[in-house]
């Protein structure tokens, strides 16, 4: 008896409810692939930060109420316009951050070790546009913000120099060449920056003396960035060190913002694994309902393979080899769907992250979907092998 012709037979006559069956697996599998791919692209994000800005830390005022960021890390807030770091505090910083790293290291020189980037944020109109200004010292934020590429033009090389974000360029329609002017100081665009996906592309840098001497800022700054010799470095250590004994000032170290990022990544994705098991046993419950059915219509057919000599195993197959079937198209759609689902909602939970194709989830959907479709068909099949020729006949 060939068993693979019975099984095409019957899905191609009762096509509509296996249909409904795969569907009910694909929902579930759909979730869980959702899951796991957003899932990766988080964890992947975070180890990237940790790559990045691992060796960082950011000095703030004691006082804070804006959110800032180190490229796509949000390091906390600060008082834009209220509350600031004195210049005169970056050496007391400096010998903290430096000590702690040659103590760490084992360096006896004298030089300078980290690196310190101070920066004045003044939010202001340009073109009629509400912007957030940066006065930065070039040389010292290019070796922060190692990732930045110059899409037009050049970095900052004079005091009457600015450097745009590539949103805030589009926004403003800045190019190259044009005139920024900022409390009645001008500055001129030397170059454009290629988008970073963080809080840098909606704003415009310029010399931290040029932004300080237009609005009366002198001697003060918002926030200072610290670039540490090495991930081996002790940026903990370094941010309690001047948390300690600087006053005014908090210091948190980018590692630890990272990895607190990666334990609130860790809670949610076991929600949402909960969430994909919860899909995964209605879609099993669905599949169940379905077999169950389809072993009530075809009391007959079975009573009739019973009676051409079909053993119970053979019975058993068919139901068996359905559900597989069943769980390969529901695995197909699920694997696809749930790929679509995390490119669509996947950007909205990670704040812009790009969603990567994982081809690796497939195999994985097929199982899964295989496995669910089998669990849920193995009592309609123990049912269907118990029909007996007598019932098959009282069943006309």
């Amino acid at each position: 008896m060939k068993l693979y012709r019975i099984v095409l037979k019957d899905i191609v006559r009762r096509k509509k409810r296996v249909l409904f069956a795969a569907l009910g697996v694909a929902i579930g599998t759909m979730t869980v692939v959702g899951i796991l791919t957003i899932a990766l692209a988080g964890q992947a994000k975070i180890y990237n930060q940790l790559e990045k800005y691992g060796p960082n830390l950011a000095v703030m005022p004691a006082i804070n109420n804006v959110d800032t960021q180190l490229g796509d890390l949000s390091l906390g807030t600060l008082a834009v316009g209220e509350n600031y770091i004195p210049q005169e505090k970056l050496p007391e910083i400096r010998q903290i951050a430096d000590g702690e790293i040659k103590a760490a290291l084992g360096i006896t020189d004298e030089g300078n070790i980290a690196t310190l980037a101070p920066k004045l944020y003044v939010n202001t109109e340009v073109k009629g546009t509400s912007m957030m200004v940066v006065g930065v010292e070039p040389e010292e934020e290019s070796k922060i913000k190692t990732w930045w590429k110059i899409e037009e033009g050049k970095y900052l090389e004079g005091t009457d120099q600015a450097l745009v974000g590539a949103v805030a360029a589009k926004l403003l329609t800045l190019n190259t060449g044009d005139t920024v002017e900022l409390n009645g100081s001008a500055v001129t665009v030397a170059g454009i920056l290629e988008e970073t996906g963080s809080n840098d592309d909606y704003q415009i840098f310029v010399p931290l003396e040029t932004l300080q001497k237009a609005y009366g800022k002198e001697g003060l700054v918002s926030s200072i960035d610290i670039r540490a010799l090495c991930n081996a470095c002790p940026v903990e250590i370094i941010a309690n060190a001047i948390n300690q004994n600087i006053t005014g000032v908090r210091a948190i170290a980018v590692k630890q913002v990272a990895e607190a990022e990666m334990g609130v990544m860790g809670r949610m994705n076991r929600f949402m694994y909960a969430l994909g098991g919860i899909t995964l046993v209605v879609g099993l419950f669905g599949v169940v309902n379905t077999m169950m059915s389809s072993v009530n219509e075809r009391i007959k057919d079975i009573g009739i393979m019973r009676a051409v000599g079909a053993s119970r195993n053979q019975i058993m197959r068919v139901f068996i080899y359905e559900a597989i079937v069943i769980g390969i198209v529901g695995g197909i759609f699920g694997y696809m769907a749930g790929t679509i689902l995390a490119y669509i909602i996947g950007p909205i939970i990670l704040q812009g992250t790009n969603i990567d194709f994982v081809l690796k989830y497939l195999p994985l959907s097929l199982a899964l979907a295989i496995l669910v479709a089998v669990i849920a068909t193995l009592y309609p099949a123990f049912r269907a092998t118990r029909v007996r020729v007598a019932d098959s006949f009282r069943s006309l």
